[in-house]
């Protein structure tokens, strides 16, 4: 369908690449409409076609010279005419011939060219991804999300408005359930890490809040309307200072796996380096030396004795990390023999040991009693199609832990396999607090790893933020999908977000929660789109049961 909206200005320069365009009586164009204008190649008998995206619009009064003619003029007292008129920056030129629009050609609003415009009908595994404002569906093609040519998502965006985990969650829903993956997706796998409040501990509850409106949207997307996630699998740290076993949750305690670490597990899976990850550059790379020949002990040590039983040196159990502290102050010389290390060096290690030691009491204990199989507390994300892994009441040394132990655990086993297939998606919110712009750390060395090889392992990173400029500029620079919500106008001006238009800059400090703007190699210019309601609960009160009650365990 096509709707003869204007012709194109010649007041105004129009190129290849960008035109202005007069808006006819009767008609309007807005922000994000589609137009096609076609125009007669000079010398030949033959066409070219301009598809585009309108990026500015304004009205003024010709013939009007001062801000008070505007008044005269409503008053019928000095003649003007109202020129309306809409900036079009040009997307697709179909065929490649490269001249301007001529000045009178008549220009179209088009939904049927939107495949054509925005490169859609080039993309063989399209992912859909949101909602145009003129009811157009947006497309991404899955060769720059799956590592093929391209991969990793970047959202970034003001807490609580951007709504950047909403997004997330929607574009790994659309990716789990709109076949665009084929025969991949019954091998694939998503870890999610729930870093604020218990909102996605519900993942797997319908959500009794959405509208029958928001259905038909999941329904024009070609997605399921009417089930959550399936094949989801919760973990939470156990409580501290507790002989049993409990997991650290408030508002859901069913369905939900206890995990924990033991001085067994650290040391055979040398990740000691993993409670380092605070602090400055200098410091942490002073450290390391000392981290690396303590890990190299502890691993000695896991040699000995039952595969299943505590460490032992000396006789004495390495239960903890303060048995750990108690074990190098016994013994500094076996500890760091041959390692050259200074002793100011050691002291800074130990304080930071001693923090660790009580920062880390929920997720590094010694083995309860009565458990001869510790699989059960173990994190298994081959398990589960989706592995939300939650730590959010934990501070931010065991936050880091836990974070950096698992991502590393994926990565080490793909580089082993050394194949991109099956795929895996990690969702990291706060992704600032990981890779920073500036210092250094086990944990953001490992994300700079994924963000520049991860892409041909099948390892995809989707970080969320709340600012980009604040993030580690490679781990951003090698995403392929930028997203954006609602910006800090301070923020929409940094050089990371170069990408958007300046109009879409200036739209970026107001749009609204369920609104973003996406950008993707395949098409030219940021689109603005909107995404549906969750069909799954993101917090407890919107759970219901089949009953139209509360379950038990929210009573």
């Amino acid at each position: 369908m096509r709707e003869e909206v204007g012709l194109v200005l010649g007041t105004k320069d129009a190129s290849p690449l960008e035109f202005w365009v007069g808006v006819l009586p009767n008609r309007y164009l807005e922000l994000d409409d589609i137009v096609e204008v076609t125009t007669t190649i000079p010398g030949k008998d033959e066409h070219v076609t301009f598809y585009g995206v309108v990026d500015h619009v304004r009205k003024l009064y010709e013939g009007a010279q001062f801000d008070s003619d505007t008044l005269l003029a409503e008053e019928g007292l000095i003649p003007v005419e109202v020129s309306y008129a809409a900036f079009v920056k040009v997307t697709r030129v179909e065929p490649e011939v490269y001249i301007p629009p001529h000045p009178g050609d008549r220009v179209f609003r088009s939904t049927q060219g939107v495949e054509k415009g925005l490169y859609f009908d080039r993309m063989d595994r399209k992912l859909p991804v949101g909602i145009m404002r003129n009811g157009a569906v947006v497309y991404s093609n899955l060769e720059f999300i799956n590592g093929e040519k391209g991969g990793h998502l970047s959202i970034s965006g003001i807490s609580g408005v951007a709504t950047k985990t909403s997004y997330a969650l929607f574009f790994l829903y659309s990716l789990f359930n709109s076949k665009v993956l084929g025969k991949e997706l019954a091998s694939t796998h998503a870890i999610i890490f729930n870093v604020k409040g218990e909102d996605l501990l519900f993942l797997d509850k319908p959500n009794k809040k959405i509208k029958q409106e928001e259905k038909k949207k999941y329904e024009l997307l070609g997605l399921p309307s009417d089930k959550p996630f399936k094949g989801v699998k919760f973990y939470a740290p156990v409580r501290p200072y507790q002989e049993g076993i409990e997991v650290m949750t408030e508002k859901r305690k069913e369905g939900i796996s206890p995990y924990f670490w033991t001085m067994r597990d650290i040391a055979q899976k040398r990740i000691l380096r993993f409670l380092f990850s605070g602090g400055g550059e200098d410091e942490i790379s002073t450290l390391m030396h000392a981290i690396r020949k303590v890990e190299d002990r502890l691993y000695e040590l896991s040699k000995g004795g039952s595969a299943f039983g505590p460490l032992v040196k000396d006789g004495k159990k390495i239960e903890t990390l303060s048995d750990l502290k108690g074990a190098i102050i016994d013994d500094e010389e076996w500890w760091f023999r041959g390692g050259n290390v200074a002793s100011q060096t050691i002291s800074a290690f130990l304080r930071r040991l001693d923090h660790a030691a009580v920062s880390t009491r929920a997720i590094i204990r010694p083995i309860p009693k009565g458990i001869n199989d510790l699989t059960p507390f173990k994190i298994n994300w081959k398990n589960s199609r989706l592995t939300v892994i939650d730590v959010n009441r934990l501070d931010s040394y065991s936050k880091m832990f836990v974070v950096g132990v698992i991502i590393n655990e994926i990565f080490r086993e793909k580089e082993k396999s050394n194949t991109s297939r099956p795929l895996v998606f990690i969702m990291l919110d706060e992704l600032n607090k990981y890779a920073p712009k500036t210092g250094w750390s086990p944990i953001k060395d490992l994300l700079l790893d994924i963000a520049e090889r991860g892409r041909s392992l099948g390892i995809i990173l989707i970080g969320a933020q709340q600012t980009a400029s604040e993030v580690e500029k490679r781990v951003f620079a090698n995403s392929a999908i930028k997203v954006v919500g609602r910006l800090d106008p301070a923020e929409s001006e940094r050089t990371e977000y170069d990408f958007l238009t300046p109009t879409l800059r200036k739209r970026a400090i107001m749009i609204n929660s369920g609104t973003m703007i996406y950008h993707q190699p395949d098409v030219p210019v940021p689109l603005l789109l909107r995404f549906p309601f969750p069909l799954w609960a993101t917090k407890k009160e919107e759970v219901e049961d089949d009953e139209g009650n509360l379950p038990d365990f929210m009573k």
